[in-house]
């Protein structure tokens, strides 16, 4: 029977589409996302659009675009229809699979219709599916993190029956399944927009994960312990969203959570992610003689993983507690352990989260060392090197790595680079809501202020000032 009923949903292999390659012409993937978002802001529409969704559409992988695509493209080629662009029409595509379970009570609602999502492919599906997926287990795993009901929808998307907890017997695989397709998707999303707007919706999920915990332990001991380290590492993506869009008191609240979870499960890699973490925040809140222990602290838990570049990057956390403290050996210390670290390479064991921290982190982590310590031009140095170096898919990172940098030109004393770096990061915030990114830009814009006679600055200042209002 099972064999039947995966066969009955078998997917037929993408066809590339050479419509949607016509139409993009000489330009590269690039250049025509670059178009796409640019269309969108015209008609008051936001997508993500980068270079990998267009080779997924050329591909034949995304068989029909979302709603918001739809408005884009048709924006962008007048008088055609999706057909046209080499697109399946949608109700082929809604209509696949009828024979084997019952249509719906009614349409799904156009996730695009609202405004406080952001609209991207990858919001509305799990990773690894395609544009065409539509099994009712994805449906559910988009709801566990992107609905904006109850903490009760929440537990039930994550396979809670409503209401009431489940019989500890059913925890199981596809609880704990969910769980860690939750974690991903939230990593997903800020790298994509930034934690603001993210941060209360991402809670749900993260009381529906704990609600598990609380409601029994699965049998197998494998289970077990996947879902101690799926529920911590929520807390800590949570954690995080709280704390990049400025909830410091709740983020240090959810990096507890995370720590006394990966203690209770004996869970090393968890334990120093959320020393990681809690020693960002420290330095974030200043206190910067908690940020260096908390490192440490990592560090010896870090020491049973076996990833260099864990330890690299928890050294460069304890530098940047020695930056605040003004302590220029002790920074330059751990600078020196981190690059040691990282030039071993990447390992089979570093963990999944860190698929972020590459030779651009390296770089920005290391200018804000040097800015703490109040040297300015060498900070953007590394920042400018940083946002170089920037996939230009982690919109957020790219963002963030170009706001430091202009921050560092400024106080460099470098006003019309300071600003056009600035203009760059106000280009992106279409994209991304970061409270962080902001709150750098208005350090920008302070420290600029007595050159605002100088034309780039003060279109820079314009232009910010207006970002600001309608932020």
């Amino acid at each position: 029977m099972a064999s039947s009923s995966k066969a009955s949903r078998a997917v037929p292999a993408p066809v590339p589409n050479l419509a949607f390659r016509t139409l993009r012409g000489h330009r590269s993937p690039g250049e025509f996302a670059t178009a796409v978002r640019r269309a969108a802001r015209e008609i008051g529409e936001q997508v993500s659009c980068d270079a990998r969704y267009i080779g997924r559409v050329e591909s034949g992988e995304i068989r029909c675009p979302n709603y918001a695509y739809e408005r884009v493209f048709l924006h962008m080629f007048p008088g055609l229809a999706l057909t046209d662009l080499g697109f399946t029409a949608r109700e082929q595509v809604r209509g696949r699979g009828a024979g084997n379970r019952a249509a719906p009570a009614s349409p799904p609602p156009d996730r695009a219709a609202d405004p406080a999502l952001p609209h991207h492919p990858c919001c509305r599906l799990p990773l690894g599916s395609s544009e065409s997926d539509s099994d009712e287990e994805s449906d559910v795993l988009r709801r566990a993190f992107m609905t904006s009901g109850s903490a009760t929808v929440a537990a039930a998307s994550l396979g809670l029956g409503p209401g009431s907890l489940p019989d500890p017997r059913r925890v199981g695989e596809a609880e704990v399944s969910a769980v860690e397709e939750a974690v991903r998707r939230i990593r997903l999303l800020d790298d994509r927009h930034g934690a603001d707007g993210l941060y209360r919706r991402a809670a749900q999920p993260l009381r529906a994960a704990y609600a598990l915990l609380d409601a029994g332990t699965p049998a197998r001991r494998s289970t077990a312990q996947r879902l101690h380290t799926g529920a911590g590492e929520l807390a800590i993506s949570v954690g995080w969203l709280a704390h990049d869009s400025g909830r410091l008191e709740d983020a240090r609240s959810h990096y507890a959570e995370a720590l006394a979870t990966a203690r209770v499960a004996g869970d090393p890699a968890l334990e120093a992610h959320a020393f990681c973490n809690t020693s960002f925040l420290a330095r974030d809140a200043g206190r910067h003689r908690e940020a260096v222990r908390t490192a440490q602290a990592g560090q010896q838990a870090a020491r049973l993983v076996a990833s260099p570049r864990l330890l690299a990057l928890l050294a460069l956390r304890e530098a940047g507690g020695w930056a605040g403290l003004g302590d220029r050996a002790g920074c330059e210390q751990s600078l020196a352990r981190a690059h040691a670290h990282f030039g071993r390479g990447a390992s089979d064991a570093d963990p999944e989260w860190m698929s972020f921290f590459a030779e651009p982190e390296l770089e920005a982590l290391q200018a804000q060392c040097w800015s703490a310590l109040g040297e300015w031009a060498r900070a953007a140095r590394h920042a400018r090197r940083a946002a170089t170096l920037q996939d230009r898919r982690f919109t957020r990172n790219l963002a963030l790595y170009r706001a430091e940098l202009a921050v560092d030109l400024a106080r460099a004393g470098e006003p019309e680079e300071a600003a056009a770096a600035g203009e760059q990061v106000l280009e992106l915030l279409g994209e991304v809501r970061s409270s962080r990114i902001h709150a750098l830009l208005a350090d920008t814009a302070e420290v600029l202020l007595p050159h605002r006679r100088t034309p780039s600055v003060s279109t820079f200042l314009h232009h910010r000032e207006t970002a600001t209002r309608h932020a």
